[in-house]
């Protein structure tokens, strides 16, 4: 079938690739005219414009919107106008969906499906395949469902659990999850889990990288005092070749734990990463809905506060516990090995 995509960055270039590898026709559009070119290269129709990218698809047409959230209501405004009843367009970034409710109940007024598919994959989606979580009208999900089974990485990609009966598109990697907006909520959450999982490893691989600190018998960067038993943390721990071990046989096994041992394959101490983790939203809209429904979620808010915190979120709170320390006992913080004392490599006093 025939599809529009709107935006080709990161996510959205492959998935034209993908679909075109699947004998998809691809009508593309970007306001980046080399990220344009680059798609046409590969066997898409550029158009220069959202009227061209409309008037060189059929109706009833299919866009798909791969756009950041902050420019996704200033499209549909422009694009709007120029569709006819009985289109449909496709969010397949990360929207709200809480936003999603309401653009569906706008774009029904004229007529037009609004479809959301939240889309997992990342930038090795092009050849692994998305898992695709699909909010919307049974409708709209059946008008778009060629191109859904074009993505998903298919059957193949994982074994039949046992005692599940083989069928439903579950299983190749997509499924309608309800109407308008829980396309989004599932892949919302599915984020927010994400977080939590990257959160656990990350500290674990810490607490190994930290469990040398006997071997120099002193104070600690991590400690006020000396060890009292330095003798049982004195390791030095090969973190490539353990991330690799885990990967085989291991209950904690999983494709994030493969990225991993890549990453530290590539670069062993980490050191082209700052360790300033960002966020793009989802976590922030989980832990919202948790609070609207009651739902306790301590782990997946810890993870979402760390990242805070990586992005020095938590410099002045640490300042204030430092200097009521000072205030109430005459404790002074220990100074850097510059003989500086806080955080920004100055000395204060």
């Amino acid at each position: 079938m025939q599809v529009g995509m709107v935006g080709l960055g990161r996510m959205g270039g492959n998935m034209v690739q993908r679909l075109l590898s699947k004998g998809h026709d691809c009508v593309v559009y970007d306001i980046n005219p080399t990220a344009r070119q680059q798609v046409a290269s590969k066997g898409a129709e550029a158009a220069d414009s959202l009227s061209a990218l409309v008037d060189a698809t059929q109706a009833p047409r299919v866009l798909w919107l791969m756009l950041p959230v902050a420019v996704v209501d200033e499209t549909l405004e422009r694009l709007l106008p120029l569709l006819e009843e009985g289109d449909v367009v496709v969010d397949g970034g990360n929207s709200s969906w809480r936003d999603t409710v309401k653009r569906a109940e706008q774009l029904a007024r004229s007529g037009v499906e609004y479809m959301d598919v939240g889309t997992s994959g990342g930038v090795r989606g092009l050849e692994r395949g998305y898992c695709l979580m699909v909010g919307g009208s049974a409708t709209g999900f059946r008008s778009i469902e060629p191109l859904l089974l074009a993505l998903a990485p298919g059957a193949t990609a994982a074994a039949p659990t046992p005692g599940r009966g083989l069928g439903g598109s579950a299983e190749q990697g997509y499924l309608h999850c309800g109407p308008a907006g829980a396309g989004h909520f599932v892949k919302m959450v599915h984020n927010a889990i994400e977080y939590g999982i990257m959160a656990a490893y990350a500290e674990g691989f810490n607490l190994l990288y930290q469990a040398g600190q006997g071997l120099e018998d002193v104070v600690g960067v991590n400690n006020a005092m000396a060890l009292e038993n330095p003798e049982h943390y004195r390791y030095e721990f090969d973190l490539p070749e353990i991330a690799e071990l885990w990967r085989r046989g291991s209950v904690i096994g999983s494709w994030l734990l493969d990225l991993t041992a890549q990453a530290m394959q590539q670069d062993p101490g980490l050191e082209q990463y700052a360790g300033q983790v960002s966020d793009s939203g989802e976590g922030r809209w989980a832990m919202n809905a948790a609070v609207d429904l009651g739902v306790p979620m301590p782990v997946l808010s810890a993870a979402l506060f760390s990242r805070f915190a990586s992005r020095e979120g938590d410099t002045f709170a640490m300042q204030v516990l430092s200097a009521m320390r000072e205030q109430f006992g005459g404790h002074l913080e220990a100074p850097n090995a510059d003989g500086t004392r806080n955080r920004h490599g100055e000395d204060p006093r």
